[in-house]
């Protein structure tokens, strides 16, 4: 678990409102997913850079809250930054237990309202992700939730050997167009590599998100020989 010095000068740089109180955003460290918002004060800004987790300031409660303290998910520090005007606190974190919500849910931003109909209903939806992040989770529904006429389906169907062969026809066509040196067919190759790569990933069963990781993780490693 990181630990953080406390700094005086970091949070004296922030503008808190008249309760003494400022909005803390918590934000996935590998997707960018946007958990949940809470309130901060200065006590809990500093037991959350002191220990590495986070804590909240209650307002219900009138009381310091750490988060996951008794469900178990517990929100590991990653960075901490601040916007333009210092009035807003943005939690880069690793959510422990794949939920932030008290009602169960991965993010606290579950309800959608679709604004492109005159109802304007409102449906639960998963939390924005990049978008490689989100075309995974469409290729496990895919596998989940088969369907006839589905390509993902029909990959999946055929296993490594139908799998492997479109990576290795794909690889071939982006080769070509790099050199080319087409801008557009470039882009587009590359994107027929990363969805068909995740097909073999969910075939394999194994997570876009451990793809992710190990990319975190390299950040700053010593450069290999």
């Amino acid at each position: 678990m990181p630990t953080f010095a406390t700094n005086q000068d970091f949070i004296n740089e922030l503008r808190f409102n008249d309760q003494g109180l400022i909005p803390a955003i918590a934000q996935d460290w590998l997707d960018g997913a946007v958990l949940m918002m809470a309130w901060m004060n200065k006590s809990s800004l500093e037991e959350s850079i002191k220990t590495g987790q986070a804590h909240y300031w209650s307002r219900s409660r009138n009381e310091l809250w750490h988060k996951g303290s008794t469900s178990g998910h517990t929100q590991i520090i990653k960075e901490i930054r601040y916007d333009c005007d210092s009035d807003v606190i943005l939690l880069i974190i690793d959510q422990t237990g794949s939920i932030s919500c008290h009602k169960g849910e991965r993010s606290c931003f579950f309800k959608k309202l679709d604004i492109s109909t005159t109802e304007n209903q409102l449906s639960k939806v998963q939390p924005i992700q990049d978008a490689c992040s989100e075309l995974f989770e469409v290729i496990k529904h895919r596998k989940a939730n088969p369907q006839d006429e589905s390509y993902t389906n029909k990959l999946l169907a055929g296993g490594d050997n139908k799998i492997l062969k479109k990576i290795g026809e794909e690889s071939a066509e982006f080769v070509m167009a790099c050199k080319d040196d087409d801008e557009s067919s470039i882009a587009n190759e590359a994107a027929d590599i990363i969805y068909h790569l995740q097909v073999a990933l969910a075939h394999h069963k194994v997570t876009w998100r451990k793809v992710l990781k190990v990319l975190a993780l390299r950040k700053g490693a010593p450069r290999r020989g």
